[in-house]
């Protein structure tokens, strides 16, 4: 027993009654945002089914699907935009989905997200739950529900899909059962190539876990250390196995992958590239009103973040939202994308969840319902415009 499994986990009946508020919460919050889109498209002559399903990145995941790897599109300027890019658990989903039913693979994207919208809702109401309580739990997941770019929850990409197996990784990783972390992490690999953040989040949770255990001098039960080292050994291999196949099928090695991605002129470059976007915003003045804005929003990011270190969140969590975090806001490019690539840093979220759990219900419930609505409009306005990119 370590302090990562302080309280024991529900049974699932019992784990699923205990989340229910917080889920029809979602599926209400979600409900209002389709509607909102179904009703802004229809003014503008636009599909929203479309819209959710056959735009931007969840053309390439369904071509993948469809076809395989191998397509690319060689753009005027040089670059190469290769579907290599995108980790194959989302497309072999659809696949799955297509072979078993009627269903395009389109559908089948929009299927599976909206199944792991409802499964990452309850992964993170679990790991709210658990470290804060049933209140902070709900508050957390409406908090995530909310966010102006939830409407990406609703659609055929794979940040449900991934925040969904995170989540649960997460929550495996809370209550000891680290097969399980592991397993799922290694899943979490193979979607998004942030899963290096699960896999980074269990490894440290699993080191910590054995250096209390040597300090403390209980090192003789076999059993739980095999767990520990199994589900550690499964985290990376989701991540690693994608990455090396794709060097292989592209004879670059190793690296291969950052080929692919610099293709598409992104990498990590500690933020410099974003420094420079949000700083030529000041050039003109209407201009610098968005470049205050994002100033804002990242001030926002890194304030949550230290609060939750100040709240002593449990290192799995901060070492997990560390990383997502980091990735995505010093990428070299699509900047437009950074608050749909934050979606996932979910912890983020649980100070501001705690703050609501100590309101009175009719108070956090106003709060929380007026952001609803301005989400649903907003998610409608942007998903119609320019869209998660």
């Amino acid at each position: 027993m370590t302090d990562l499994e302080t309280r024991a986990a529900p049974t699932r009946a019992g784990a699923l009654r205990r989340a229910a508020p917080a889920l029809l919460g979602y599926a209400a919050v979600r409900g209002l945002g389709l509607v909102a889109l179904a009703l802004w498209s229809a003014a503008r002559d636009k599909s929203a089914y479309t819209l959710l399903t056959a735009r931007w990145d969840a053309l390439w995941y369904t071509r993948v699907a469809e076809l395989g790897y191998g397509y690319e599109v060689r753009l005027a300027n040089g670059d190469v935009h290769s579907n290599l890019a995108f980790f194959p658990l989302l497309p072999w989903l659809e696949r799955l989905v297509a072979a078993v039913s009627p269903l395009s693979y389109a559908d089948g994207g929009f299927l599976v997200g909206l199944v792991a919208s409802l499964a990452a809702a309850w992964g993170i109401f679990a790991v709210a739950d658990h470290v804060y309580g049933r209140r902070a739990g709900v508050c957390a997941v409406l908090l995530w529900a909310v966010l102006p770019v939830g409407i990406v929850q609703s659609m055929a990409y794979s940040e449900s899909l991934f925040t969904a197996l995170a989540a649960w990784s997460l929550y495996a990783v809370l209550t000891g059962r680290w097969v399980t972390a592991g397993t799922l992490a290694l899943f979490a690999g193979l979607t998004r190539p942030v899963g290096m953040a699960v896999v980074a989040a269990v490894w440290v949770a699993g080191i910590a876990s054995f250096a209390r255990e040597r300090r403390a001098g209980d090192a003789h039960d076999v059993g739980p250390r095999a767990r520990r080292v199994l589900g550690m050994l499964l985290a990376p291999l989701g991540t690693a196995g994608y990455v090396l196949w794709v060097g292989h099928h592209t004879g670059k090695g190793p690296l291969g992958y950052l080929d692919v991605q610099a293709g598409w002129r992104n990498g990590f470059d500690g933020g410099y590239a974003f420094a420079r976007f949000v700083a030529e915003k000041f050039t003109s003045f209407p201009s610098a009103l968005a470049g205050a804005g994002l100033i804002a929003g990242v001030a926002s990011v890194v304030w949550l973040y230290v609060v939750g270190v100040r709240q002593r969140q449990p290192l799995p969590l901060l070492v997990y939202t560390g990383v997502v975090t980091a990735l995505a806001l010093c990428a070299s490019s699509y900047f437009g994308s950074k608050p749909r690539l934050l979606m996932p840093a979910f912890p983020l979220l649980l100070p501001l969840a705690l703050a609501l759990a100590r309101l009175r219900i009719r108070r956090s419930a106003l709060v929380l319902g007026s952001v609803a609505v301005a989400s649903a409009v907003y998610g409608a306005f942007w998903l119609n415009g320019s869209g998660p990119l």
